[in-house]
């Protein structure tokens, strides 16, 4: 598979340098899906890019999502007509955006699309993230169809997080990669 058709998907405010997507958008030449406006994400907006540059790779598509990232990819899954172009999808740390304090950070990104994916999934989770208690992304998880990983009290799963290269979960990509 070519490693330009591994689509990474940060979440709001983008994922910094020593963030574990950057990483290894860097280490592997992974493609960065660059959102017009990463402070005030529209949902519409996320969607339409996540089509548009899917509709520009050359062959079938992983996802690689963190964060507001994985509710893109439910929603999007939800409306299009392309989702045979993925192969797999990487979920960590979905958010709770219909939780009343991330509803008002993130308007417009409730309800969580709770439909089964048409493509295999594994969602990360950390039991104690900030922005989505672990029944929750259980939930999350169930509805989509998608492996559940715990990842134990790890926060967000982000750089703050201690992840460095991740190679625990870079190893679940690589397993979606040869589907």
């Amino acid at each position: 598979m070519n490693p330009r058709n591994v689509l990474i998907l940060p979440g709001w405010q983008n994922s910094g340098p020593d963030h574990w997507q950057s990483r290894w958008e860097r280490a592997h030449d992974y493609t960065r899906v660059d959102e017009h406006d990463w402070m005030r994400p529209l949902r519409g907006d996320w969607i339409a890019r996540l089509e548009e540059v899917l509709l520009a790779c050359d062959e079938a598509v992983v996802l690689v999502a963190h964060s507001l990232g994985c509710i893109q990819i439910a929603a999007w899954a939800s409306h299009s007509k392309n989702t045979s172009r993925v192969k797999g999808a990487l979920m960590v740390a979905p958010p709770d955006v219909e939780r009343e304090d991330l509803r008002q950070m993130l308007s417009g990104w409730a309800p969580v699309p709770l439909q089964p994916l048409p493509f295999p999934a594994i969602v990360f989770a950390s039991s104690d993230d900030p922005f989505c208690a672990p029944a929750r992304s259980a939930q999350f998880a169930a509805a989509w169809g998608a492996g559940r990983i715990a990842a134990g009290p790890r926060g967000h799963l982000n750089a703050d997080s201690g992840l460095g290269d991740w190679p625990e979960a870079h190893e679940h990509l690589l397993e979606l990669m040869r589907l």
